[in-house]
């Protein structure tokens, strides 16, 4: 099973001009990208959850939030601050973010393509506790 892995992005700054944060997803993320997705104008914390198969890759555009993650040693949490605070969070470790700063946009990189039967989600966290820990 693979593990969360958190990361700051480059930052480079062109005097008088902008800021950049590139992202060579290479450098971050092993699988093919089926789907990006955008969770803007928060107003509360997200659902936990964990995936059985979907990876994702969150980097925080603006603003500012709190991941809430468990990878089977417990809940922990991760501070996010954008633009250049990002996380991989393989399959079966259990996810959700919460905190959000007003302006805050994270993006998310998917490696699957989205499935309205909720197939892949795990959404009770005492059957992850016990699937997690077999």
């Amino acid at each position: 099973m693979e593990q969360l892995q958190q990361f700051e992005l480059k930052k480079i700054v062109v005097p008088g001009k902008f800021t950049m944060s590139p992202v060579e997803l290479k450098d971050f993320i092993d699988f093919p990208v089926k789907r990006v997705y955008f969770i803007t104008k928060p107003e509360n914390k997200t659902g936990a959850h964990c995936h059985k198969i979907e990876q994702e890759f969150f980097i925080l555009q603006q603003g500012s939030c709190t991941a809430v993650i468990d990878q089977g040693k417990g809940l922990e949490e991760i501070k996010m601050v954008g633009p250049t605070s990002a996380i991989y969070v393989p399959a079966f470790v259990w996810h959700q973010f919460k905190d959000f700063s007003e302006d805050a946009i994270l993006l998310a990189i998917s490696s699957t393509n989205y499935n309205p039967d909720r197939s892949d989600y795990i959404e009770d966290y005492e059957e992850f506790k016990k699937i997690i820990n077999k």
